[in-house]
């Protein structure tokens, strides 16, 4: 495959992991969507956590090929990306090969962060002027190696992959809660 057929590749499972994982937190923010949520995947909740741990694999390696393949140098911001986004591959993995659904209290605040940090960088991407002076030294990270589609860049691919993997981890915390409801503290 050459760079062209990767890229276009890469940005495309982007684009669909990211609509995917909105469309299931916007469900999850309706109690409807939570409890269809939880009909769905009850019994399933090992495939959920496989699939998020398949995007996490999918994106480390995207990232890998970028600095390692095409030879970009991440800025600062990529870094932080990959901080959030590596040690995904490690505890989805365990937590799907094991079946733990309390893979969410380790995944979930690693994807958060890393889309928060995305979306910072996709942000400064289109608006330099949105730098708090993160990005001092290095390669900028208003930098944009590729722009798939003119808008879908290195920081919305990671941000796609974040919001399928918090889409797919909220799932599985509305089957957790249906399961075992939380219960008011006696009086």
């Amino acid at each position: 495959m050459n760079f062209g057929t990767i890229t276009s590749t890469l940005a495309i499972l982007s684009l669909l992991a990211g609509g995917i994982g909105l469309v299931l937190l916007i469900s999850l923010l309706f109690p409807g969507g939570r409890a269809r949520l939880a009909q769905e995947l009850k019994g399933q909740e090992r495939l959920a956590i496989g699939a998020a741990w398949v995007v996490a694999l999918v994106a480390s390696g995207g990232s890998l090929y970028y600095s390692e393949g095409a030879g970009f140098v991440p800025c600062l911001l990529c870094w932080y990306q990959r901080i959030a986004m590596y040690p995904l591959v490690l505890v989805l993995g365990a937590g799907a090969l094991f079946a733990d659904r309390h893979v969410i209290r380790y995944g979930l605040p690693l994807t958060v962060v890393g889309l928060l940090i995305a979306l910072y960088h996709v942000g400064i991407q289109f608006q330099p002027a949105l730098d708090a002076g993160v990005c001092t030294a290095g390669v900028p990270c208003s930098a944009r190696y590729i722009a798939i589609f003119g808008f879908v860049s290195i920081p919305v691919m990671a941000a796609g992959g974040f919001l399928l993997i918090a889409g797919l981890l909220g799932a599985l915390w509305a089957t957790s809660r249906e399961a075992a409801p939380l219960q008011d503290p006696p009086a």
